[in-house]
């Protein structure tokens, strides 16, 4: 799986711990909503992680008028048939960009709740399986607040990590300006080649599973948690949803690393990105606040 961190750096200009945790997050079977403005190259990297995985991509723009049709599929009558056929929608595929997921309504929201928990839809009583892997990338601009519909906590919560791209500095800034002239084009997804196949993929899924995790990591992980729910500046903390998305993304990462253990830096490097979007602080950065507790949290010692 480094070499799909390769191909995704030699592609985008981005922070190498932002890439590994996407690709954590693939390994770890969940799904990713990126917080960030608009032209960061966000559509790009989702195009660049399924071609070099070799999976099939979709997108869906998101808008105020959409239909939960619109996403998962319809029914369709064929008169000259006599009967109902099923026409699949984007949600049939391996990775999904829901972008500006934030701007349809809840109900067409809550159409994906179905198929990033459970890895199916169900239309007219009738219930049809995604294939493996589905991966639901999402984002969300942080800056808009007219015209969107904001996610309800049920639905943060099926998300296994928030990230952020994030502005590049000025040495980025200026890669990624010689990359543009270099390539000719806007999409670099064009000199891409899968580097690793879906069967491959579903393997390191399965491997992540069995990433041996310590008692003394478990206590670390709930101590961190606990914390969060009784921080006086925190309005609720994480579930035990939280504490187990905790548990798969240092699982992947430490497998990742070439482990087959989990490691207290594997916590610790996905516990921003795993619990912020599931506290409310009352004032201050949610990921600030994650990372203070993270900090005062004793590292467990055998």
């Amino acid at each position: 799986m480094r070499k799909v961190l390769e191909v995704l750096s030699q592609f985008y200009v981005a922070r190498r711990d932002v890439l590994e945790l996407l690709l954590a997050a693939v390994v770890a079977q969940g799904h990713v909503l990126f917080t960030d403005p608009p032209g960061l190259g966000k559509t790009t990297l989702a195009k660049l992680l399924a071609k070099s995985l070799g999976l099939s991509f979709k997108r869906i723009q998101f808008t105020p008028d959409m239909l939960p049709s619109d996403v998962v599929g319809v029914n369709v009558w064929r008169p000259h048939e006599g009967r109902f056929e099923f026409v699949k929608g984007p949600v049939f595929t391996n990775v999904l960009l829901a972008d500006e997921i934030n701007r349809a309504p809840p109900k067409t929201q809550a159409a994906l709740l179905e198929a990033m928990e459970e890895r199916q839809v169900t239309v007219d009583g009738v219930t049809y399986k995604l294939e493996e892997p589905f991966i639901v990338l999402a984002t969300q601009n942080p800056v808009e607040h007219r015209g969107v519909y904001p996610l309800p906590e049920a639905q943060l919560d099926r998300f296994l990590i928030q990230l952020s791209v994030g502005y590049p500095g000025e040495a980025e800034e200026a890669e990624i300006l010689k990359r543009r002239i270099a390539w000719k084009r806007d999409d670099p997804t064009a000199y891409v080649t899968p580097v690793v196949g879906r069967e491959e993929l579903l393997s390191w899924m399965r491997r992540a599973e069995e990433v041996y995790v310590d008692d003394a990591v478990l206590k670390y992980v709930v101590k961190i948690v606990q914390a969060l729910r009784s921080h006086p500046l925190n309005a609720y903390g994480p579930s035990p949803r939280g504490s187990i998305a905790l548990v798969k993304m240092a699982r992947a990462l430490a497998l990742l690393d070439g482990r087959n253990y989990v490691v207290p830096d594997d916590v610790k490097k996905a516990a921003a990105a795993v619990l912020s979007h599931r506290i409310s602080p009352r004032d201050g950065d949610p990921r600030s606040l994650v990372e203070e507790v993270v900090a005062k949290t004793p590292i467990p010692y055998r």
